[in-house]
């Protein structure tokens, strides 16, 4: 009997991803897909387990050292076969068990499901039998670690035990899978939605001037929990004060003061589906006149924002007339100058010191989705907006951000019912 914390989805959709990325790939293909590792810490300590995103996308499967691979034919055709950690007895006691084969064929719909001891020999096996070799690499844009993961370290040895294959990656094709979400994925990014900003509304009659940020943390963390998250679907921005200008300030560790606004970048996970909304509060309960006002400035850009993202729109284009939206309210509120404005008026680069990143990203598995670099909004894609007005010298930093589905005429918001106005937050605050 398979139990989880989530409701899963259905092995069809699991199916369906294998048989779109069949489509796209020759005959003679031959893919494989491994689990992420379990990372250690210190000791015999390990981190949480964090699947592999592709792996999940195209098996459903959340255990270590499990496998995907993919015999390519004809028209798309192919034969799939997922590899297990066999349990035991010892692993039962120490960790509980894990997946059996036929639970493993019920969530992936994969009917050969045999265990990970056989890799190396299947992999004997298979190699010689096929043309190409597509493997899984992380080649997002803005990755950046020292850390080998389990799909680049077989990825090695592959290529030194059999150097005259000939290998190919399936990152490019995925990422412009992954861009579209079936229902069934929207459904499960409005729970991970409802979660995330209901541990919000919690939240805000509870924040008092002089609460520690870590207090704040904990009481998401509790909220999100008792929604059925595993966890926080990233580590949690909450930035009060000076901190607040720190784009990914995530040690929270600083006490709030009266008169501070505290930016709260926060997240739940969802059956590995993740939420993301950004709102910024006023610690005492009342935003001062001039936080209000650039509150406000933030929030016009982001309903502009909202007005912009349509089907067919190119997503570098969209991010060019925000900016140039910004750049109004940026000159309303002091911190630019016309003169500047008029260098470029359609982009002009004055924007970029109080407003440095980027509006939007995509949204799914990862909450930094992967996407290509010449995305154009369509249908059913799911996007964050979430502009932000960040002033050091005066210790305010301001970023509001929900996550929208984009549809033919227009965007759902899927934090729509979370307080987002300067009154309805004060009023919320004062519960």
């Amino acid at each position: 009997m398979i139990s989880l914390r989530y409701t899963p989805l259905p092995a069809s959709l699991y199916k369906e991803n294998r048989d779109r990325l069949a489509a796209k790939l020759p005959a003679g293909s031959l893919v494989i897909v491994h689990s992420n590792d379990v990372y250690p810490t210190n000791a015999d300590g390990t981190h949480f387990f964090h699947q592999n995103a592709n792996l999940f996308y195209l098996t459903g499967i959340d255990q270590e050292e499990s496998t995907l691979l993919m015999q390519v034919a004809e028209d798309g055709a192919h034969h799939d076969i997922l590899l297990l950690r066999e349990t035991n007895e010892q692993i039962a006691i120490w960790e509980g068990a894990r997946l059996e084969k036929e639970e493993g064929s019920q969530i992936s719909g994969i009917e050969e499901v045999i265990w990970s001891d056989n890799y190396q020999s299947l992999i004997a096996e298979l190699m010689p039998e096929n043309k190409q070799i597509w493997l899984e690499r992380d080649n997002h844009p803005r990755r950046l670690t020292y850390v080998q993961t389990r799909n680049e370290r077989m990825a090695d040895a592959l290529k030194a035990n059999y150097p005259d294959s000939t290998y190919e990656s399936i990152y490019d094709i995925l990422t412009k899978l992954r861009l579209v979400k079936h229902e069934e994925e929207i459904e499960q990014l409005r729970r991970a939605c409802r979660s995330t900003g209901e541990g919000f509304i919690d939240l805000l009659p509870q924040v008092k001037a002089g609460m520690g940020e870590w207090e704040i943390e904990g009481i998401l963390a509790v909220g999100y929990m008792r929604r059925r998250s595993r966890k926080f679907s990233f580590s949690p921005i909450i930035a009060s004060g000076a901190n607040s200008c720190v784009l990914h300030y995530i040690s929270n560790h600083t006490a709030t003061k009266d008169g501070d606004l505290i930016l709260l970048d926060i997240g739940a996970e969802y059956g590995h589906y993740a939420g993301d909304m950004s709102r910024t509060i006023p610690a005492n309960g009342c935003y001062s006149p001039r936080q209000r006002a650039v509150y406000n400035a933030c929030l016009a850009v982001h309903k502009k924002a909202k007005q912009l993202m349509l089907p067919g729109i190119v997503k570098v284009d969209f991010e060019r007339d925000v900016r140039a939206f910004m750049a109004i309210q940026l000159l309303e509120l002091g911190l630019i100058t016309q003169a500047e404005i008029d260098e470029h008026p359609s982009d002009p680069p004055a924007v970029r010191r109080y407003y440095m990143h980027g509006c939007s990203h995509s949204l799914g598995i990862d909450v930094h989705d992967i996407c290509p670099a010449d995305a154009i909004f369509a249908e059913n894609q799911v996007w964050t907006i979430e502009p932000g007005i960040y002033i050091p010298a005066e210790s305010i930093g301001i970023r509001i951000e929900t996550d929208v589905v984009v549809k033919s005429d227009g965007v759902e918001d899927l934090l729509g019912f979370v307080p987002i106005e300067v009154e309805e937050i004060e009023a919320a605050m004062r519960g």
